[in-house]
């Protein structure tokens, strides 16, 4: 009796084996697959990372006859809309995405993000043009 228990051990014991070389299996199958999406998203993404965009900062904006603009020389002076301080719009292809303010780095004008709008807001102004 003493070897039909012996017996009867082994082959649990191969088939504990077994699952865990299935589940080892599986496991890999899965991280295949993943990589595979990921690779496949990645590539989905670089498709679209080529697109030129136009990228616009609105100071503000003046509304004149075309007399005055003819009168525009050196030196003159054009009122915006827009007051001191208030924040700058940035436009992605006459689209708001963000507002800043204006910062000079190495002597050049920049732009520094101060509010990026939400994809909500995004949504509506499609909606409102």
């Amino acid at each position: 009796m003493a070897e039909d228990t012996n017996q009867e051990e082994d082959p649990v014991e191969d088939e504990g084996a077994g699952e865990t070389a299935v589940e080892e299996q599986e496991g890999d199958t899965n991280q295949e697959e993943s990589g595979k999406a990921n690779e496949v998203k990645e590539a989905n993404l670089d498709l679209i990372l080529d697109i030129p965009l136009s990228v616009t900062v609105e100071l503000g904006r003046s509304k004149m006859l075309i007399n005055d603009l003819l009168q525009l020389g050196q030196g003159s002076v054009i009122e915006l809309t827009k007051l001191v301080g208030d924040p700058l719009e940035v436009l992605v292809n006459n689209k708001l995405v963000a507002r800043g303010e204006v910062v000079v780095v190495n002597e050049k004008f920049g732009v520094r993000l101060t509010d990026i709008v939400t994809p909500m807001e995004r949504v509506k102004s499609l909606a409102t043009t």
